[in-house]
């Protein structure tokens, strides 16, 4: 008896390790880092970069809007608002390459999604009313494992 309920707890607990290594990461490190903007913040504060990469959908992250592109699990950018913004704009800048950007809030709340704006291919979101907190930013290609390198800037 003994052993069989040693058996199905062991299978139990693989169980929750496979659903947990197949859950979205929310991870509190972000693959370039993290930066910090209070209202008035100078356009080099608002600028970072990285690079795209990975297969991770980047649809599973978002419920009720159709988010497209591939990128890591972890975020690719944590921002970090200091005081409540009435409006920001993210762009990216790839030189060309087909981008996509995801934004969640701090309570895990979907912002916004972007893939091409205009006739460019990079994307782009403006969001309105921010809370004060962390937000949590993937830079995505639309191809999953395509590498691309881009700077993210972040406009009032």
């Amino acid at each position: 008896m003994l052993g069989r309920t040693l058996r199905l707890r062991s299978q139990q607990l693989f169980g929750l390790i496979i659903a947990f290594s197949v859950m979205p990461a929310f991870a509190e490190t972000a693959n370039f880092g993290t930066f910090n903007l209070a209202p008035g913040f100078s356009s080099g504060q608002g600028v970072v970069q990285g690079y795209t990469g990975g297969s991770f959908p980047l649809s599973t992250l978002s419920t009720n809007v159709r988010c497209l592109g591939f990128s890591d699990p972890a975020p690719d950018h944590i921002m970090v608002l200091e005081q409540p913004f009435p409006r920001l704009k993210l762009k990216v800048n790839s030189r060309g390459e087909d981008t996509t950007l995801l934004i969640r809030g701090p309570e895990n709340n979907l912002i916004g999604c972007g893939d091409d704006t205009g006739k460019d291919q990079d994307a782009s979101v403006t969001a309105s009313n921010l809370k004060p907190g962390d937000y949590r930013i993937w830079v995505g290609a639309l191809e999953p494992g395509s590498k691309y390198d881009y700077t993210l800037s972040v406009e009032e």
